[in-house]
């Protein structure tokens, strides 16, 4: 295994840091939070969810949670729909994707679509298994780091 240079940790901090501004930017020029938008995209990403899971999948609780999924049905990003087999349970739909959110991230992603095609087909392979992994390691040290339900 190799040694990462010195400043990668700094490097990779800046990544992060960027990534998170931008994110906030875009969704503040959509007239989103950014915890709207974060949560927008763990519906895309993960399908239709209880309140709970989304709760629970952007680590707010039931109050904050209940204000938030009235703010993205208010917009018409997402709706509730009774759960299949057991009327008693709502799911929260993912209805839509603001246009607005596709304009403003256009020219990062474009950016980013220039820089990947500097990378060779083993470089993108080795880009993208880091990203699947380290996106697991995020998911499975905040699931650890969340404190116990009772």
């Amino acid at each position: 295994m190799s040694t990462p240079p010195p400043d990668a940790s700094l490097a990779y901090r800046r990544y992060v840091s960027a990534v998170m501004l931008h994110g906030h930017a875009s969704a503040r020029a959509c007239g989103l939070g950014a915890t709207d938008l974060y949560a927008l995209n763990i519906l895309e990403l993960g399908g239709p969810m209880t309140p709970g899971e989304l709760g629970t999948r952007t680590g707010l609780t039931t109050g904050p949670t209940t204000r938030l999924v009235d703010r993205l049905e208010q917009a018409g990003y997402v709706r509730r729909a009774p759960a299949p087999g057991d009327r008693r349970k709502v799911l929260i739909e993912p209805i839509g994707r603001p246009a607005e959110l596709d304009r403003v991230m256009a020219p990062a992603r474009e950016e980013i679509g220039r820089i990947l095609s500097g990378y060779s087909p083993d470089e993108l392979s080795v880009l993208f298994d880091y990203f699947a992994r380290a996106a697991r390691a995020y998911q499975e040290t905040a699931e650890r780091l969340r404190p116990d339900e009772a």
